[in-house]
């Protein structure tokens, strides 16, 4: 044999035993459907857990202390651990406008988020797309002051505090309040006996530090950061709520991969209930790993000062505390902001109640407002 033909002869039968290997190589990088076909990959996912009905489960949440379920539930794995093989894909935003945009369009099918832009979505879309499907976290925000220029609650009128922005959650808090004072605020512009500043939270130090407010009525580490700075606390929202207790972030989903895949749906909320167990049995892991995910996000760490006064402001539960998310509404509505929402169907928490069932843990309620 000519001793070319010998060479290529011998390049053939070791690529020829290459290509098993080759195989096997790419087949353990498929996930989910992808590689359904190939016994090694097949073999990583069940290790993994078993695949729901959808391959993957777009997660949106905000890098934010209030948002920790989500973040613990990242960090830790838990939440990927209960949805087995369908892979968790999680995106942030700053805002909950963006978010409720991105399920609307479809671009995530769960989120975390406040309960004003909940309300708007729903009452935006005639409550054809979200559901809120539980509950994550009361608590975290509060009105931090100037000592030097207001030292009573009553020092607020002629003075200059931020909101994160017009309609959120805090600004619709702090609208009630200035109007259960009996001062006089348009709640479009902000002008009044207070005025109310809409501010970015990223950017409400720096405007603390330069003058240009006074104060601000804001969710944590905001909150904590200002203190740090020199500011004070006048007042905990949560003392303006029966038993403390107000719901700060919400759960929800799009109405049409809950219909499509309420086993996906179940196990996120199976990792959701077991990340607030394990937040609330290990509070400094939590509050570590809560800082570490936020790191990860942002390039920077909140410093022990600031979290370690923020995290105890924060309660975690699974209850949505329906009746306080009405209470928001009204308070939206007395303030002009929204015309009196029809929020029936809003929650659908019998996926949550079944999974707190299986826990042995106590059902939570829709204050009436619960899908049919």
């Amino acid at each position: 044999m000519p001793a070319t033909t010998r060479t290529t002869l011998r390049r053939g039968l070791a690529a020829a035993a290459a290509l098993p290997l080759l195989i096997g190589a790419l087949a353990s990088c498929g996930y989910g459907s992808e590689a359904k076909n190939d016994d090694d990959a097949t073999k990583k996912v069940a290790s993994e857990g078993e695949k729901l009905s959808a391959d993957t489960v777009r997660l949106g949440y905000f890098p934010n202390l209030t948002h920790a379920t989500a973040l613990v539930g990242d960090q830790e794995g838990i939440l990927q651990k209960e949805l087995g093989g369908t892979k968790l894909v999680p995106t942030t935003f700053n805002a909950g406008p963006s978010e409720i945009e991105a399920l609307n369009a479809g671009s995530i099918d769960i989120g975390f988020i406040g309960p004003s832009p909940s309300i708007n979505g729903y009452v935006k879309t005639k409550g054809t797309n979200l559901r809120i499907i539980g509950g994550a976290a009361s608590g975290g925000v509060k009105l931090v002051v100037n000592p030097a220029k207001i030292k009573t609650l009553d020092d607020l009128k002629g003075k200059k505090i931020a909101t994160p922005q017009l309609g959120n959650t805090q600004d619709v808090a702090f609208l009630n309040w200035i109007s259960e004072k009996g001062w006089k605020v348009d709640a479009q512009s902000g002008k009044g006996d207070v005025s109310v500043v809409r501010t970015d939270n990223k950017v409400t130090p720096n405007a603390y530090a330069s003058g240009a407010i006074d104060g601000a009525w804001v969710p944590e580490p905001t909150a904590s950061k200002l203190v740090s700075e020199g500011a004070k606390v006048l007042l905990d929202e949560s003392d303006l709520w029966p038993d403390k207790k107000f719901v700060i972030t919400n759960i929800i989903v799009s109405q049409k991969f809950l219909k499509e895949h309420p086993d996906v749906v179940e196990a996120f909320l199976r990792g959701s209930v077991k990340t607030n167990e394990w937040i609330n049995a290990n509070q400094d892991k939590a509050k570590a790993s809560a800082n570490a995910k936020l790191k990860d996000l942002s390039g920077k760490a909140l410093g022990a000062k600031v979290i370690d006064a923020a995290w105890p402001s924060i309660q975690f539960t699974n209850d949505p505390l329906a009746a306080t998310l009405q209470a928001q509404a009204d308070h939206a509505v007395k303030a002009g902001l929204l015309k009196q929402p029809e929020l029936s169907g809003i929650y659908d928490l019998k996926p949550l109640n079944k999974v707190l069932k299986a826990a042995g843990q106590p059902e939570v309620s829709d204050a009436g407002l619960g899908a049919k």
